[in-house]
C-alpha cells in the first residue's frame, strides 16, 4: 500500500510540473486567476455599497483553469489542461479520443477574459449604483518561470455616491398622467437614497404594471423617461419623470374585457370540435370532454365588460395551470376593431394525459441517520372527478442501517436488518373545500388552494427491539396568504400506533422505565395541527434566502370533553387516546458571501408538553437529537436529555433519549471545491430536556443553572456531490463539549480525539 501512495504522489507531482501553455499560439499567455482586486475610494470616509462592489467583483472575477472556490486559488494538479496539451488524438474515435474528450479542458486566456474590457465596463457599473466619476485599470504579473502564464491585478477607484434631490411627475392634466400621478405615494424612489439605475428601471415598471391594472393594456415601460439634473447641488441628481412624445394613440386610453373564450384541444389533437355558451365565458373543445366545464369558467376572473387587469388575467392563467390537467395554457389579446375600447381574450389549452405512473430506486436518508436503499411505486389520475382532483396510491419500502459511530452495545443484526413498509392513498382538490366558503377568497384566486384526504399504514421493523405499525388519516388544507407566506391547516390528522410484538430485552426497559412505557402503548393520536412557513429570497439576484416554519398542534381535547371518565384513564372505542400541546418553530437564513460561497445559519427550538388523558407524550412526538442532519458530532439519540447518559451496557440505552423540549443552533460555510464536489465547515450546538422530573433519568430536567453545561458541542467538515437529481454528502462530526458527566474537568470534555469522531453519509443538504 505504501508503494501504491508513494506512486501515486509522484504521478500528481509530475502531472503538477508538466508544463500546460506549449500548445498555446504565438503571443497567448494563459490566465491563471486573479492575483489582488483592490476596491478604493478617491477619498477617505467614503463606502461602497456591498450591492455595488459584489458587482464589481463579479465582472473581474473570472475563474482560470482548475479554480477551487474563487477565481484567487487553482487546484495545483491542472489535470485538464495536462490532457490538453500532452493527449491529442490523431483519431476521432478510440480510447485516446474519449479520454481526451471527458478531460481535455481548453485553457482560459488573458485574451479571452479580456481585462481591458472588463475594466472599461467598472465604470458604467458603479454609475448605475450611483458611484460616479470611477476609474479601473489592471496589471499583468507574469509568471517568473513561465512568462505564457499570468495573473492579473485590478485597481479600481470610486468616488462619491450620488443621491435624489428631487423628483417630479408629469403634470395630472389627463386621465393617465392623473393615474400616474396617485401612485406617487408607492415610488420605489425615494428623495435622499443613493442613484441606483435599477431602482429607475424597476418604477418605470411599477408605474406600467398599475395603468395595465387599470385597463392601459397597451402601456410599456419604455414609454416613460427621465430628465436628470446633476447641476442643482452637488451630488444630488434632480428627476424628472415624463411621457414620450408621440405615443400610439392605443397606448392613452384604457380598455374593457370583450368577448372571453376558451378553446380547449384534447390530449390527442382529434375530435369533433362543439361550442357552449357559457354565462361568461364560450367554450370550444373537441369531443370527449374530459372535464367540467363549469369548473373551467369559475377558474377564469376576466368577465365582460369589467375594467381590463393584468392581475386578473394572470390570475385566470395561474389558476388554470394550477388544476394541473392542461398540458399548456396561453393567453391572446385581440381588438376587435380598431375604434374599438374592448379587448377580446381567447385562452388555449390542451388536456394532458390523466393517468401517471412513477418507479424510483434510490438511497434513502432519515433523520434519524439511517440510510439504506428504498423503492416507490406510485399510480396517479390527476383528473379523476373532472375538476382537476388528484387520486393517488404509493408503495414504499426501504431496508435501512445507522450511520455514524454505534453504541459498543449495539449489535451488527440490529444496525443492518431494520426495514420499513409504507402504503399510502391521497385524493387532493385543486382548491379549499367547501368551496362555498373559500371561493370567493381573492387571496386564493390569486396564489390557489389544496383539500387533501390521506390514508396511510406504515410497518417499521427494529430487529431485537419491536415490530410496529402505525396508521394514520388527516385532512388538511394548503393556501397562500402572500407571495412568501403559505399555511397548512390539519383538522383533523388521527393516528394510531399499535407494537405488535417486541423482544425481552425491549420489555425489560420499558419495566424499568414507566415513562417510556407509556409513550410505547397503543394508542390514538387525534390532532389538530397548523403550519406556517415564510420563503423569502432577496438581495442582488436572490442570492440570500430566508426561511421560516412554525407549527403548532393539540391532541385528544375534543375526546376529552366527549368521553366522560377519570383524566389519564379515558378511552375512545375501548382504546386509550393522547391529549397534549406541541409546538416547534425554524429559522433558518441563508447568506451568499461571494461567488458560490454561502453561509447557512439554522435555529430551532420545540416543546412539547402531556396533560388530561396523558402523562407523557406518544414515543414519536417526542424531540430527539444528533445525527447527520442535526449535531453531527453525535449519532442520532445518543445525546441528552440533559446531562443525563444511560449506563453503557445497556442496549436499548437509545431509548430514553428523548425529551420533550429540544433546542439545536447550526452554522455552516458551503464552498465549491472542484466541478460539482463542494465542501463544507459546520459548528452544531444543542440539546433535549425534559420538562418534568423523572427518577430514572438524573439530570434531563430543563434547568437554568446548568443549562450552558448541557449544551453538547460540535464541529467538523463534510463534502457534498452534486449530481443533479440528488446530492450525496460525507460528513465527518467532531465532538467538542458532551453535556453528561465523564469526570473531565474542563470544557472539552471528549474521551478522546478518536472517540469524538462520527461520519455521516447522507442524502441532501442537513438544513
Amino acid at each position: 500500500m505504501k508503494k501504491w501512495g508513494i506512486l501515486l504522489c509522484l504521478c500528481m507531482l509530475v502531472v503538477a510540473g508538466c508544463d500546460t501553455t506549449s500548445r498555446l499560439d504565438n503571443g497567448e499567455v494563459l490566465y491563471t486567476g486573479v492575483k489582488k482586486m483592490h476596491i478604493e475610494p478617491a477619498e477617505r470616509g467614503v463606502k461602497l455599497s456591498s450591492d455595488a462592489e459584489s458587482a464589481v467583483r463579479d465582472a473581474l472575477s473570472v475563474k482560470p483553469n482548475n479554480a477551487l472556490y474563487s477565481p484567487y486559488v487553482r487546484w495545483p494538479f491542472p489535470f485538464g489542461l495536462w490532457v490538453y496539451t500532452h493527449v491529442t488524438p490523431k483519431k476521432d474515435k478510440g480510447f485516446k479520443h474519449w479520454f481526451y474528450e471527458r478531460f481535455a479542458k481548453t485553457p482560459v486566456l488573458i485574451s479571452t477574459v479580456q481585462p481591458d474590457l472588463r475594466v472599461a465596463v467598472v465604470p458604467d457599473i458603479l454609475a448605475n449604483y450611483g458611484y460616479f466619476s470611477s476609474s479601473a485599470s489592471y496589471t499583468l504579473d507574469y509568471n517568473r518561470k513561465n512568462s505564457r502564464k499570468a495573473r492579473i491585478t485590478y485597481d479600481v477607484t470610486y468616488g462619491r455616491p450620488w443621491h435624489y434631490g428631487s423628483l417630479s411627475y408629469p403634470e395630472p392634466v389627463t386621465p393617465l398622467t392623473a393615474l400616474i400621478d396617485s401612485t406617487r405615494a408607492s415610488s420605489l424612489i425615494r428623495v435622499g437614497d443613493v442613484y441606483r439605475a435599477d431602482v429607475l428601471a424597476s418604477e418605470r415598471s411599477r408605474i406600467a404594471s398599475e395603468l395595465r391594472n387599470h385597463g392601459y393594456y397597451f402601456f410599456r415601460p419604455e414609454y416613460l423617461s427621465y430628465l436628470a439634473d446633476t447641476t442643482a447641488s452637488p451630488y444630488e441628481v434632480a428627476l424628472r419623470l415624463q411621457l414620450l412624445g408621440n405615443l400610439p394613440p392605443e397606448t392613452l386610453q384604457p380598455y374593457r374585457v370583450g368577448h372571453v373564450t376558451f378553446d380547449l384541444k384534447s390530449a390527442s389533437g382529434q375530435g369533433a370540435v362543439d361550442t357552449v355558451e357559457l354565462t361568461n365565458v364560450t367554450f370550444i373543445y373537441q369531443a370527449p370532454l374530459k372535464i367540467r366545464k363549469r369548473f373551467v369558467e369559475r377558474n377564469i376572473t376576466l368577465r365582460t365588460g369589467d375594467l381590463y387587469t393584468l392581475d386578473r388575467q394572470t390570475e385566470s392563467l395561474n389558476s388554470l395551470v394550477r388544476m394541473g390537467v392542461f398540458r399548456y395554457v396561453n393567453v391572446a389579446v385581440s381588438r376587435p376593431d380598431t375604434l374599438s375600447d374592448v379587448l377580446d381574450i381567447t385562452l388555449d389549452a390542451a388536456m394532458d394525459t390523466p393517468m401517471e405512473a412513477w418507479f424510483e430506486a434510490n438511497v434513502t436518508s432519515s433523520t434519524n441517520s439511517f440510510i439504506g436503499p428504498g423503492v416507490i411505486f406510485g399510480l396517479a389520475h390527476n383528473n379523476v372527478f373532472g375538476g382537476g382532483e388528484r387520486l393517488s396510491l404509493e408503495l414504499t419500502g426501504s431496508y435501512e442501517w445507522q450511520t455514524g459511530k454505534r453504541q459498543a452495545t449495539a449489535t451488527r443484526s440490529s444496525l443492518l436488518n431494520s426495514y420499513e413498509f409504507g402504503l399510502k392513498a391521497s385524493l387532493a382538490f385543486p382548491r379549499l373545500l367547501p368551496s362555498a366558503l373559500f371561493w370567493n377568497s381573492r387571496v386564493e384566486r390569486r396564489y390557489g388552494g389544496k383539500t387533501t384526504v390521506q390514508l396511510s399504514a406504515e410497518l417499521m421493523n427494529r430487529p431485537q427491539y419491536f415490530r410496529m405499525m402505525s396508521l394514520n388519516t388527516s385532512f388538511a388544507f394548503d393556501f397562500q396568504s402572500s407571495a412568501t407566506s403559505s399555511h397548512t391547516l390539519q383538522l383533523p390528522k388521527i393516528g394510531y400506533n399499535y407494537l405488535m410484538n417486541s423482544t425481552a430485552s425491549f420489555d425489560s426497559t420499558l419495566q424499568e422505565n414507566p415513562a417510556i412505557a407509556l409513550s410505547f402503548r397503543n394508542q390514538l393520536i387525534p390532532t389538530l395541527g397548523y403550519i406556517y412557513r415564510y420563503n423569502c429570497q432577496f438581495g442582488p439576484h436572490d442570492a440570500n434566502h430566508i426561511y421560516w416554519q412554525t407549527s403548532a398542534s393539540t391532541a385528544g381535547n375534543l375526546l376529552s370533553w366527549v368521553v366522560s371518565g377519570t383524566p389519564g384513564q379515558k378511552k375512545f372505542l375501548g382504546i386509550p387516546f393522547s391529549q397534549f400541546a406541541k409546538a416547534t418553530t425554524d429559522f433558518r437564513y441563508y447568506r451568499r458571501l461571494w461567488g458560490d460561497v454561502e453561509l447557512a445559519t439554522r435555529f430551532l427550538v420545540g416543546a412539547g408538553w402531556a396533560y388530561g388523558n396523558s402523562s407523557v407524550l406518544p414515543y414519536s412526538e417526542q424531540f430527539y437529537i444528533g445525527g447527520a442532519n442535526s449535531i453531527r458530532a453525535f449519532t442520532i439519540r445518543t445525546v441528552g436529555p440533559g446531562s443525563y447518559a444511560p449506563p453503557q451496557d445497556q442496549v436499548d440505552a437509545y431509548l430514553d433519549q428523548t425529551g420533550n423540549f429540544k433546542l439545536e443552533s447550526n452554522v455552516e460555510l458551503r464552498f465549491p471545491i472542484l466541478g460539482d464536489l463542494h465542501g463544507a465547515v459546520f459548528l452544531d450546538a444543542g440539546n433535549i430536556w425534559l420538562l418534568k422530573a423523572e427518577a430514572n433519568r438524573p439530570g434531563g430536567t430543563l434547568n437554568k443553572k446548568t443549562f450552558w453545561r448541557d449544551i453538547a458541542l460540535g464541529t467538523g467538515v463534510g463534502l457534498r456531490y452534486d449530481i443533479s437529481f440528488l446530492i450525496l454528502r460525507l460528513d465527518m462530526g467532531i465532538g467538542l463539549h458532551a453535556p453528561y458527566n465523564n469526570d473531565k474537568p474542563h470544557y472539552y470534555n471528549m474521551d478522546s480525539f478518536g472517540k469524538s469522531l462520527a461520519f455521516h453519509l447522507a442524502i441532501g443538504y442537513p438544513f
